[in-house]
C-alpha cells in the first residue's frame, strides 16, 4: 500500500481534498481518516489447528468539530457519493454558525516501527507448524498438562489524515501478539496458566527459539503453580505487586481518570486537583508514546499529532492529563498526542498509549522483608473500575502471601478491592525495577478497544482490603 489512501477514491485526490475543505469550511477542527487494515489470526487448542482468519479492510471517517459538538460519518466505500453523503452529514454541525478552524498538528519525520508488513513472513505453514511446536513442548514438559491453547494475531494498518487546510499525514503501523495458555490438572482440580508477548514489530522479532521457549515455559510455571495454590484469606494487609504487567491496575484505577474528557466533564475523581498531591512522594506516573516497537506507541495518533512523553502526575503531585484536540481546545491546554480511534468507524478520544510508573530506590527484597503479613500480587487478571468514584476491584492470577518477610504458599482466589486516588497515598515502597508489560495491553473505552502498554516497579502499599477464598 505504498499509495496515498486519498487516491483510491473514484475521483481525484484535488476533489477529495475540496469536499472535505467544504465540509469544514465553518468547524473549530475536523479531519478525514482515512484506513486500510489486513488481519490475520491462528488458534491452536486441544493438539488441533481450530481456526484461522484474515480479512482485509478500508474505509474513512470524516469528522466535523465546532465547540463541545462534533458530528462524525463513516463508509467503507471510497467514492465520490459516499464522501459527499458524509460531507453533506457533518457540516450540520456548523449550519448556523462559525468557527475557527485550529491548527494542524506540529509535523515529525520520528518512526517508532517498521513499516513492513507482518503478515507476509513467516508463511501460513510456518506459522502453523509454529504453534504445533509450542503445544507438543509445553505438552512433553510435566504429565500433569490437560490442555494447551496458543494463538498468533497481527495486523498491518495504514492510516492518513487529510485536513480542511491541507495539511496530511500518512503512518503506517504493525502489530504482533502470541499467546500461550496451558491448563495443569491433579485430580478434579485444574489451574491455568498464561503468557503473552508481541509489540509492533514483525514476528521475526520475537518468535524466537528463546522467545517461546521462555513464553511456554512460564505459563506452565504459573499453572503448576496455582495447581499447588491454597485458598486467599480475607482482610486488610500490606501488599507488595509485583513489577511490569501489575501495572494495568495503575492504568485502569489511575490513568483512565487522567484522560482529558472525563476531567473536562468533572466525571473523574482527579477533575479539578491539578497541581495537588494525589500519590504518595515518590509516586512519578507517565504516559508515553514514543517508545520504540511498542504496543501501544504511535508515530502519530489518530489526528496526526506525534504522540509524547507526558508526565502525568510527578512525585505525588498531579501535573497533567492526556489530551486529544477537542478536550484540549477546550480545557486551554495543549494536545498530548492521546487522539485515538478503533478504527475509521469511530470518533477519537483520549486515549492511554503506555502508561508507567518511574523508578524509584528501593529494591524488592526491602519491601517484601518490611511485611509482617501481607501478599505479594505478581500478575493481574480481570478488574472493574468506576472511573467517578475511582473504586475498583482486580483478580490476581499468581499470588503468594507473605509471613514474616519471606515469600510463602501461593494462593488463590485473591482480590485487590480500593479506589485509585486512595490507593496512590498508600504507596509507601517504590522499586527500583520498573517494567512494562510484555506486549499484551488492549484497553476498551466507550465501547472502543485500542492497543497499550502497562508497567510500574515493585510497590508497597499499605492497608490494603484483599479479597479472599479462605473460609
Amino acid at each position: 500500500m505504498q499509495d496515498p489512501l486519498a487516491s483510491q477514491f473514484d475521483i481525484s485526490e484535488a476533489q477529495v481534498e475540496r469536499i472535505v475543505a467544504d465540509a469544514l469550511k465553518d468547524a473549530d477542527d475536523g479531519e478525514l481518516f482515512l484506513e486500510y487494515e489486513e488481519t490475520e489470526s491462528l488458534l491452536f487448542d486441544n493438539g488441533k489447528l481450530k481456526s484461522g482468519a484474515y480479512a482485509t479492510d478500508r474505509g474513512f471517517g470524516l469528522r466535523s468539530v465546532l465547540g463541545e459538538t462534533s458530528g462524525y460519518a463513516h463508509a467503507g466505500d471510497l467514492s465520490e457519493a459516499a464522501l459527499k453523503r458524509a460531507a453533506d452529514a457533518v457540516s450540520a454541525v456548523t449550519r448556523g454558525a462559525s468557527g475557527t478552524y485550529s491548527e494542524a498538528p506540529q509535523r515529525t519525520n520520528k518512526l517508532l516501527y517498521t513499516a513492513e508488513n507482518p503478515l507476509s513472513t513467516p508463511g501460513f505453514e510456518d506459522k502453523v507448524k509454529l504453534l504445533q511446536t509450542i503445544d507438543h513442548y509445553i505438552r512433553n514438559k510435566d504429565e500433569r498438562v490437560r490442555q494447551v491453547s496458543v494463538s498468533i494475531a497481527a495486523n498491518w494498518q495504514v492510516v492518513e489524515i487529510l485536513r480542511a487546510d491541507g495539511h496530511r499525514v500518512r503512518d503506517v503501523r504493525p502489530l504482533t501478539r502470541l499467546n500461550i495458555s496451558v491448563v495443569a490438572g491433579v485430580g478434579d482440580r485444574q489451574e491455568n496458566g498464561s503468557y503473552g508477548m508481541g509489540g509492533r514489530k514483525l514476528f521475526g522479532d520475537f518468535l524466537t527459539d528463546e522467545s517461546w521457549r521462555h513464553g511456554a515455559d512460564e505459563a506452565l510455571r504459573q499453572a503448576l503453580v496455582n495447581l499447588d495454590a491454597i485458598p486467599a484469606p480475607a482482610g486488610t494487609m500490606d501488599v507488595v505487586l509485583g513489577a511490569g504487567w501489575p501495572g494495568v491496575m495503575l492504568h485502569e484505577a489511575v490513568g483512565h481518570g487522567l484522560e482529558g474528557d472525563f476531567n473536562r466533564k468533572k466525571t473523574s475523581a482527579f477533575a479539578g486537583l491539578l497541581g495537588e498531591r494525589v500519590a504518595s512522594k515518590g509516586v512519578t506516573v507517565v504516559d508515553d508514546g514514543t517508545l520504540e516497537g511498542r504496543r501501544g506507541s504511535l508515530s502519530v495518533d489518530d489526528e496526526g499529532t506525534p504522540s509524547g512523553y507526558n508526565v502525568l502526575i510527578e512525585d505525588g503531585i498531579l501535573v497533567g492529563y492526556m489530551q486529544d484536540r477537542q478536550n484540549a481546545r477546550l480545557m486551554g491546554m495543549k494536545a498530548t498526542g492521546n487522539g485515538r480511534r478503533q478504527s475509521y468507524a469511530h470518533q477519537p478520544m483520549p486515549r492511554m498509549t503506555n502508561t508507567y510508573m518511574l523508578s524509584s530506590d528501593k529494591s524488592p527484597e526491602e519491601m517484601i522483608s518490611s511485611v509482617k503479613k501481607g501478599l505479594y500480587a505478581v500478575s493481574f487478571g480481570g478488574g472493574q473500575v468506576d472511573i467517578t468514584s475511582g473504586k475498583f476491584v482486580f483478580g490476581c492470577t499468581e499470588a503468594y502471601m507473605i509471613e514474616d518477610g519471606k515469600i510463602g504458599a501461593p494462593v488463590t482466589g485473591a482480590m485487590l478491592i480500593g479506589n485509585g486516588p486512595e490507593a496512590m497515598q498508600r504507596i509507601s515502597m517504590v522499586g527500583n525495577d520498573s517494567a512494562l508489560d510484555t506486549g499484551i495491553g488492549m484497553c476498551g473505552k466507550a465501547g472502543q478497544s485500542v492497543p497499550v502498554g502497562v508497567g510500574q516497579p515493585h510497590l508497597l502499599m499499605n492497608a490494603m482490603t484483599v479479597g479472599g477464598t479462605q473460609t
